[in-house]
């Protein structure tokens, strides 16, 4: 269990220090033109990395979403949730301080909002709260299909952290100019003690929604669409 643990808390912290790194140091240097989709795609890129480098240790779920949705989809043990969601969150906040630590090294630095998530006058769009708590319900549930579909006795073996990091990048890609992207509480939690905003007092949606859709995710993954055959 050790070592699952700290594959958890690398994992995580590989997650959100490249990804949410590539949108606080590259804000910096708007002229690199780098973009949402460069935000997306590093994302996308540090799950892929991540699953290939520490999944066959402790499953690579990074998330406690995931973990949640694992655990309703049969994949996971309920004992070991709680611990999973410890160091997950311990791996964000890791990265955190050290994206801050780096990125105040640049003289007239303003954290602004951090690669935060929020909604309404925090949303990259200005969405609303009620917006929010769907897309990222359905993405998260979204998500978590592909995990248990991609990781599934039926499917190849090797490939699913291609079809994962696919997948987090396309959420990023349709949800970043609603929320910037959570689908994952600990990375929320991460960066959200570091912006000058008020993500703060609006992190509880980006705990409860993601939660939400990764419990939803596995339920209809375990009763809609996985065969006896799936189930790995």
């Amino acid at each position: 269990m050790g070592k699952k643990l700290a594959a958890e808390l690398f994992g995580t912290f590989w997650l959100v220090f490249g990804g949410c790194g590539s949108a606080v140091l590259a804000a910096a240097f708007p002229d690199l033109g780098i973009g949402f989709a460069g935000v997306a795609l590093a994302f996308g890129l540090t799950v892929l990395t991540m699953a290939y480098a520490v999944g066959g240790i402790s499953g690579g779920h990074f998330n406690p979403a995931v973990s949640l949705g694992l655990a309703v989809g049969g994949r996971f043990s309920w004992k070991d949730l709680v611990p999973y969601w410890i160091a997950q969150v311990i791996g964000a906040l890791v990265a955190g301080v050290a994206l801050y630590a780096i990125a105040s090294g640049k003289d007239g630095f303003a954290p602004g909002g951090f690669a935060s998530n929020g909604y309404d006058a925090l949303s990259p769009g200005g969405y609303s709260m009620q917006a929010a708590l769907l897309i990222e319900v359905i993405l998260t549930a979204g998500f978590l299909i592909v995990i248990l579909g991609s990781t599934s006795k039926l499917v190849p073996a090797g490939f699913a952290p291609i079809a994962i990091g696919l997948a987090l990048t396309l959420i990023h890609l349709i949800s970043i100019p609603v929320t910037n992207t959570s689908v994952n509480p600990a990375r929320s939690t991460g960066v959200a003690f570091f912006a000058e905003t008020a993500a703060l007092s609006q992190l509880w949606l980006f705990w409860i929604a993601p939660l939400v859709g990764g419990a939803l995710g596995g339920v209809i993954w375990k009763f809609l669409l996985a065969s006896d055959e799936s189930e790995g």
